[in-house]
């Protein structure tokens, strides 16, 4: 048996799939909740399987790069003009489309690395303790569909 945590952040984020036959080629944007489920197998000293805020100190500023930018494939024709027009708010992704499947995915890896960066510091207000682990990171596209990664 196992305990489990869900912290939820939403931001608003755009992208175009270049390989889509449909409208979905075209740039548009969504609000996206992006889930973040935690478990363990004990509580730690708070009876808690971490703090909420932890997970937002973790991830927050990071995931917040993604708030009002758009996700780009880099063999998109635009991308260059699009990055050069604005900058670190184009997020391009290595020859593939951002779906909302590869955005849970980039999410997932990110906070599972920042997670055992945080876990190593021991002079934080906030512990996070041995046993804790990621399990998924679900992202909303709508309020009707998602995609999620977990290990």
């Amino acid at each position: 048996m196992s305990y489990r945590i869900c912290k939820s952040i939403e931001i608003e984020n755009g992208h175009l799939l270049t390989k889509h036959p449909d409208k979905c080629r075209f740039p548009h944007g969504h609000t996206r909740k992006v889930e973040f489920v935690l478990e363990a197998d004990a509580l730690d000293d708070k009876q808690m399987v971490c703090d909420f805020k932890i997970i937002k100190d973790v991830v927050g500023e990071w995931l917040d790069g993604f708030d009002h930018a758009l996700c780009m494939n880099t063999a998109d024709p635009a991308y260059q003009e699009f990055k050069a027009r604005y900058g670190e708010r184009v997020i391009g992704f290595d020859n593939q489309d951002p779906t909302t499947e590869l955005l849970a995915r980039t999410i997932f890896d990110h906070t599972q690395l920042a997670l055992a960066a945080y876990a190593t510091q021991s002079n934080l207000r906030y512990q996070l303790a041995a046993g804790v682990r990621l399990l998924r990171v679900r992202v909303w596209e709508t309020s009707s569909s998602w995609a999620e990664y977990r290990l």
